[in-house]
């Protein structure tokens, strides 16, 4: 399991490698993307019934 400290620090590096103003934004594309994936998923769950 990923701990507090964990946490921390993944979110450090990605203000260090996207920059504060870029973060929004990527986190915004990562919930739009895992959206439709999880959409495809469900599609395909009843395409096969």
């Amino acid at each position: 399991m990923i701990g507090d400290t964990e946490i921390m620090i993944i979110g450090a590096v990605f203000v260090l490698l996207f920059g504060g103003s870029k973060i929004p934004e990527l986190a915004r594309s990562i919930g739009k993307a895992r959206h439709e994936f999880e959409k495809g998923l469900k599609d395909e769950k009843e395409e096969k019934r």
